[in-house]
């Protein structure tokens, strides 16, 4: 990644000169894909040949979701598999070889090769039962699933994962163990794709299940969790395990936890199904997410993400404290597509980050703020990370609902980030940039066109276009409008596009399906329903009880996880429970939603804010408490979606108003009580007092909301007295 500030040159005095140094771009290749520390970096023959696979299964996705559609089970089947053999050969399960770390001895190579003979013997086993199938057999004799699939492929796996975890190489070579993953999940997928296109497919969690199901089924759990560790860290891998673990302990489990139990095979026949790793989570990675993958690999290739970061410093760079400003901007629509608050974070803070820094922002604090914005990416519409599509799937709310009723939250999400920001930079005397510093707007603003794709995405969905129709329409749309812009998209460029959406598809696959998992738990052993009866019991005592409950839930089941996966696992756990105290799904699922995603800047475990640190140079934790003060409303207004639904658009058109306008003055004194500024110092009464018509406000009572009003009228007038004559400076921005 490259980034320009151009210095203005000693002895540059006059205007005129300076305005010939005006960078036409400060932000080149902010939307360029990151190599990950594991991932392989191939050349020649290698190169090409996952490439291809790449720009093949990209484009399976594309036909088959506008073209010639597949049945819905064989379809995420093949979704998965294509994920785990693409992810298996870009991904390593070690460290590479370099000066520090020695490549691994020969005899780890020459056990890998011999696990590829079982592998493939599994593998032709496959065919050979599809071809007894095929004659008429209405199944497969108990000793050939076990012997000779079921207990070759369980050993293959588990050993050749294993191997993989010591097996280093260099970064260019790819692994043989690696091959042998990616033949057992071939192996895998191939057996229940001929299970579930049979009469097979209605035994599933019945005693009468045949055990290769149930073989299948391990093996491919199995994959799945080794490549969520290889790609989405030990987190979510842990809390998989503890899921998977509760199916087995459950029933000598006390009190409401403990549940009849179930036997590894009716569990195993039943999870790889639409009950669990098939299901809600699954079906959105293979259609939206995929999809929306693409657009984002479509917007790259035609480097729009550079443009919105120039058209970001343009517009506010010259504010005070004009880098974090663009940050928010900026990071609000590049996380808004890309899904992932932590990946959100690297692209641009890398950019935003150092030059918060430049015009004075502690580290801490610049991490903090690029991690809070891009976590705020997550619940911007219209697409709102990948959340909007997997809560739409789940709770059967129209899309464009949920996109609508999103919009004044995520006002105040970003209303609040900019007043901390404002507040802070105000409260230090920081500068903004200078003329020379950044691209000039005029000329940006000729290259407006490049927001059409996204302009064209939300219209279509609001004429009443299928997510699916919208989205190809305007991943097309971001190939046609880059013919307007210097960098053309041709034949190349798309390939190219295709391929970046293959790669980088694959983390957010492996979250869905190891989150399937989680939810195929939580649906076959009940274990949701008994803390929605919890939830029930607290709600007897007070719903305000309740609602911290679930909000601590929430966030412990989030931390270390994507937001796609907390969400998930979250509405699985803790949503039902709020339906059945009387609140309404919508506003059950926000509340969820929201906490799910700001637990990655929520102390201990802060997904977004650790990067954050890693690029400022600041202590991960400090990180993590600065960006929760920064990203504070966010903690705040889910509780309000219950006391007053008019923030999700439920309600006459002046009570959304009212509320919206309220609540963003209320975000408004909340920052400047967390910042210890409003026009000028504020004193340790004036923040107690800030506080209460803060929460007056944003709470969206009637009454409430003019009693918060008179307070914000008394402390601005106060305010205005003490410092408006001798504060002009405070005020400019």
């Amino acid at each position: 990644m490259s980034h320009n500030t151009n210095q203005e040159p000693s002895g540059l005095k006059d205007d005129a000169h300076a305005a010939s140094v005006i960078p036409e771009s400060i932000a080149n290749g902010v939307d360029e894909d990151v190599a990950e520390p594991n991932r392989r970096l191939f050349t020649g023959w290698q190169f090409l040949l996952f490439a291809a696979l790449a720009i093949a299964y990209s484009s399976f996705h594309l036909i088959s979701l506008n073209v010639y559609p597949m049945e819905t089970w064989s379809f995420r089947i093949v979704h998965i598999a294509g994920a785990l053999i693409l992810g298996y050969g870009l991904f390593a399960g070690a460290r590479f070889a370099d000066d520090d770390h020695q490549a691994s001895s020969d005899w780890i190579k020459w056990v890998s090769y011999a696990l590829l003979i079982p592998a493939a013997y599994t593998l032709a086993q496959v065919f050979l039962m599809q071809q007894t199938l095929s004659g008429g057999a209405m199944r497969i004799d108990p000793n050939i699933e076990n012997w000779h699939y079921g207990y070759p492929l369980m050993a293959t796996t588990a050993a050749a994962i294993a191997v993989s975890w010591f097996y280093r190489q260099a970064r260019h070579r790819f692994n043989p163990a690696d091959l042998v993953l990616m033949v057992c999940a071939l192996a895998s997928a191939g057996y229940l794709l001929m299970a579930y296109n049979t009469n097979i497919r209605m035994s599933t969690g019945t005693s009468f299940a045949p055990s290769g199901l149930s073989w299948a089924a391990i093996a491919g759990s199995l994959l799945i969790l080794e490549l969520t560790r290889r790609v989405a860290g030990l987190a979510l891998v842990v809390i998989s395990a503890v899921f998977l673990a509760y199916v087995f302990v459950g029933p000598y489990l006390p009190g409401f936890l403990g549940y009849p139990g179930l036997s590894l095979q009716r569990f195993f026949s039943q999870v790889y199904t639409d009950a669990g790793i098939l299901g809600p989570t699954t079906a959105v990675s293979s259609t939206y997410i995929i999809l929306f993958i693409i657009f984002a690999a479509f917007l790259q290739a035609s480097k729009v993400g550079d443009y919105f970061v120039n058209f970001a410093f343009a517009a506010a760079g010259r504010a005070r404290g004009g880098p974090a400003k663009v940050s928010i901007f900026a990071s609000g629509l590049m996380g808004m597509i890309n899904g992932t608050s932590a990946g959100n974070v690297v692209s641009t803070g890398s950019l935003t980050i150092p030059l918060m820094k430049k015009v004075g922002y502690p580290a801490r604090s610049a991490g903090a703020i690029e991690a809070a914005a891009s976590t705020g990416g997550q619940i911007m519409p219209p697409i709102m990370g990948a959340g909007a599509f997997i809560m739409a799937e789940v709770t059967g709310i129209p899309y464009t609902e949920i996109a609508l009723a999103a919009v004044i939250p995520a006002i105040l999400y970003f209303a609040s980030i900019y007043f901390m920001v404002d507040f802070e930079a105000a409260r230090k005397g920081m500068r903004g940039m200078r003329k020379d510093e950044i691209p000039l707007f005029s000329k940006l603003i000729k290259q407006v066109y490049l927001f059409a794709p996204i302009i064209i995405l939300i219209v279509a969905l609001f004429m009443g276009y299928s997510v699916i129709r919208a989205g190809t329409l305007a991943t097309a749309s971001a190939a046609v409008v880059s013919w307007l812009s210097p960098h053309k998209m041709g034949i190349r460029s798309i390939l190219k596009a295709l391929q970046l959406a293959g790669t980088m598809s694959i983390q957010i696959i492996a979250v869905c399906a190891c989150a399937g998992l989680i939810v195929g738990v939580i649906s076959l052993t009940g274990v949701g329903a008994r803390f929605s009866s919890l939830l029930l019991g607290l709600a007897g005592v007070s719903q305000l009880l309740a609602l911290v409950f679930a909000m601590l839930i929430s966030i412990l089941l989030g931390m270390g996880m994507p937001t796609t996966a907390a969400y998930a696992v979250a509405a699985s756990v803790v949503a039902p429970g709020l339906i059945n105290i009387g609140i309404e799904p919508l506003v059950a699922h926000f509340f969820v939603f929201y906490f799910a995603v700001v637990s990655a800047i929520t102390p201990p475990v802060a997904l977004a804010s650790y990067a954050a640190a890693g690029i400022s140079g600041d202590n991960p934790m400090g990180t993590s408490v600065a960006s929760f003060k920064i990203g504070l409303a966010a903690f705040i207004v889910p509780f309000m979606f219950f006391y007053s639904p008019a923030m999700l658009m439920e309600g006459s058109p002046m009570q959304i108003l009212r509320v919206g306008v309220t609540a963003t003055l209320g975000i408004v004194l909340l920052s400047g009580m967390v910042q210890a500024w409003f026009f000028g110092p504020v004193n340790a009464w004036q923040r107690v007092l800030m506080l209460v018509g803060a929460m007056f406000m944003i709470y969206g009572g009637i009454y409430t909301d003019v009693l918060g009003l008179a307070i914000g009228i008394v402390l601005f007038a106060m305010q205005r007295k003490l410092h408006g004559s001798g504060n002009k400076t405070a005020q400019a921005g």
